[in-house]
């Protein structure tokens, strides 16, 4: 989609949708809306942005990037864990099945970088009870893929950094169940690596959330998007790495970076305004990585999101 066409999307961004009552009891997250209704939920995924723990601003089409990509990973990988999901009205909406959700947000790194190497660089890495050596590079790889989970913070605070050992001492996820979410992350980890060599992209890390309805384990929420995931270019890493160069990155990275770099915002003080053409470049990031890593171009059609996604629950009985 050609810039300009982008721009004309800003205005009709979707920011807070507005569904009736009778869809279900209504929540908001950092980008998705949630409603309730019995042991079903649907799922609006919006336009918004947040970096640090903070809403920012709104992305053309993002939200439906974020579900449509989402998906797409549920379906290549509901061979290795159950999802919740029941059906896709409408690119920006997944109905699902109501989980009981685990507080805990698992984090599965194959490289050091992001925020974990800011943490290292500063010595405040030890949180995790993980053994790092000393000397570690930026972006490299680990062995294996680690495991550095984060409590999943109400909305407006920010996620923490915790121990497993923590986990289970508060009870966060019974050591059976931490058992198996950690074989179940690990294996979706390595599908997604697996799938991204092909595309030509290293998934470097993700998070994931889990949920159980009776004693049966679900991945919720979204998996190996721009938002949860941080994929770079496989080509170029190797000789990045080895000249200390900043990786190529098909992520909302980028995004931080421009934070940090332009703004001085790392999560503190002042939300700052993101300029339009900031928000435009961000959007084609996010529809580069779409076409990456499906191999397929998204047909978008601009226009109304909120008219839209009303249209199409009515016409499949939600609304």
């Amino acid at each position: 989609m050609n810039t300009s066409a982008l721009h004309a999307q800003l205005s009709q961004t979707l920011g807070r949708p507005q569904l009736p009552p009778s869809v279900g009891q209504h929540y908001q997250g950092k980008v998705r809306d949630t409603y309730r209704q019995g042991d079903r939920l649907v799922l609006v995924t919006s336009d918004r942005l947040s970096a640090f723990d903070h809403v920012l601003t709104t992305i053309p089409f993002k939200g439906e990037v974020l579900n449509r990509l989402t998906n797409f990973w549920f379906e290549r990988t509901r061979h290795i864990v159950p999802n919740h999901v029941l059906d896709v009205p409408d690119p920006n909406v997944t109905v699902a099945r109501a989980c009981q959700p685990f507080a805990v947000e698992i984090v599965v790194r194959g490289h050091l970088t992001g925020s974990l190497w800011r943490d290292y660089q500063k010595g405040t890495h030890t949180a995790y009870g993980l053994p790092f050596p000393d000397g570690l590079r930026k972006d490299e790889a680990f062995p294996a893929p680690i495991f550095t989970p984060s409590t999943k913070a109400p909305k407006g605070q920010h996620d923490e950094p915790i121990s497993e050992k923590e986990i289970l001492a508060r009870g966060l996820a019974s050591a059976r169940d931490w058992a198996r979410i950690t074989e179940a992350a690990r294996a979706l980890f390595l599908e997604g690596q697996k799938w991204a060599r092909t595309r030509g992209l290293i998934l470097v890390d993700t998070k994931y959330e889990f949920g159980k309805v009776g004693d049966d384990l679900y991945v919720i929420d979204e998996i190996h998007t721009p938002d949860s995931s941080r994929y770079w270019m496989a080509d170029e890493y190797e000789t990045r790495f080895a000249r200390g160069e900043d990786q190529r990155m098909l992520d909302k990275e980028n995004l931080r970076q421009w934070l940090i770099r332009e703004r001085g915002f790392q999560g503190h003080g002042p939300l700052p305004e993101i300029p339009e053409d900031v928000r435009v470049s961000t959007a084609q990031t996010y529809l580069r990585a779409y076409e990456q890593i499906t191999g397929t171009p998204l047909v978008l059609e601009p226009g109304d999101v909120q008219a839209r996604i009303e249209k199409n629950l009515q016409a499949r009985g939600y609304l």
